[in-house]
């Protein structure tokens, strides 16, 4: 019986994923047309890059059980190889994302073999000092590096950071409406990470994964070696959120230091939470509803962080897996009681033939 059902199981949710997903992408093409506020489109490409560096916290720390909090740091590490590659070579923007992505990824790979040994809140406290210090190496650098006009610059930028290195090429194409063309690009990252995302964690490698976060010792003990699954997830969400980095750095024309502010990873940390941790649809949620929050509460003033805590502290009380975990579990009961009353329905029908 229960070799029977799982495959339907499977099959269901499956389905399910592909139906959200169709809607998704029915909803992201039809967005500009709907909307003529460069604002709020403004607005929609940053939390399409929240959800994507989200998603890839959620992928490390919900299906691998790392709690890492260097992802900001490695997001900053792409946007800013990115951005000098550009600078200091005169790339094109785009051909210098995927060298600034892989940057990112051996940047995390060192990260990974710091952690190796850790477990826990050690790795937490050993990577958040890792980003703490990378942006005191970058706001205390003021030795000149190179002479730009009668302007001398850092070489990481210092506390003012890169601007004006390039840009995706959506201005000079697209003139007045680029930031619609630069939508396009940021939701394709976005649905590029999503699919790649799925289908790690449906994959075998997915399940190493996932056995190594619910039960270290029984995977160890079942042949997965723990050293290269965690090195290969903390360089799979490197790349992505690198990638992602790279490309809010050629959005914005702009990076500097700001972007490792503790405000920041926090705000990442609870869209998972609030979305719910460990599950695939829960960053994209969990980014809907607190950008939105965060947006309404925009004239409340010193209120609008208070309001945000409550948001969080209410999720975590009241939903722990999340608002997909608590959909999750809404559809479930739903399944059990019209299966219940199928099963009355066909007693009822029984008895009443017996009669």
């Amino acid at each position: 019986m229960t070799t029977s059902l799982r495959p339907m199981s499977v099959s269901g949710s499956a389905r399910l994923d592909l139906l959200v997903s169709l809607a998704l992408v029915g909803a992201a093409v039809a967005l500009p047309f709907m909307v003529d506020s460069r604002y709020v489109l403004g607005q929609v490409v940053l939390a399409l890059f929240y959800a994507t560096i989200a998603s890839q916290w959620n992928l490390l720390f919900g299906f691998s059980g790392i709690f890492s909090l260097a992802q900001m740091a490695i997001f900053a590490f792409g946007g800013y190889a990115t951005a000098m590659i550009c600078f200091y070579f005169g790339w094109n923007v785009w051909a210098a994302l995927f060298p600034g992505a892989l940057a990112a990824v051996v940047f995390s790979l060192i990260v990974g073999l710091a952690c190796l040994r850790l477990t826990g809140v050690y790795v937490a406290l050993l990577t958040l000092a890792i980003a703490q210090t990378m942006y005191l190496l970058i706001v205390t650098d003021t030795e000149c590096f190179v002479m730009v006009g009668s302007i001398c610059r850092q070489l990481t930028g210092g506390a003012v950071g890169f601007a004006r290195f390039g840009d995706l090429g959506t201005r000079e194409f697209l003139k007045g409406q680029w930031l619609v063309g630069n939508y396009a690009i940021v939701a394709t990252l976005f649905a590029v990470t999503m699919i790649a995302t799925y289908i790690i964690v449906k994959s075998p490698i997915g399940l190493a994964f996932k056995a190594l976060k619910d039960n270290p010792g029984y995977a160890v003990a079942r042949g997965v070696n723990r050293f290269q699954a965690q090195l290969l997830v903390f360089g799979i969400s490197a790349f992505f959120t690198g990638l992602a980095g790279g490309f809010y750095a050629a959005h914005f024309q702009a990076i500097g230091p700001g972007i490792l502010s503790m405000s920041q990873l926090m705000f990442i940390i609870a869209i998972a939470v609030v979305g719910g941790v460990g599950t695939f649809w829960g960053p994209l949620v969990g980014t809907i509803v607190l950008v939105a929050a965060d947006e309404l509460m925009r004239e409340a003033g010193e209120f609008r962080t208070l309001g945000l805590g409550l948001i969080i502290a209410l999720s975590i009380v009241l939903m722990p897996k999340g608002l997909v975990g608590r959909l999750g579990d809404l559809v479930r009961w739903l399944r059990r009681r019209s299966g219940a009353a199928g099963r009355s329905k066909l007693r009822e029908s029984t008895a009443t033939a017996g009669e």
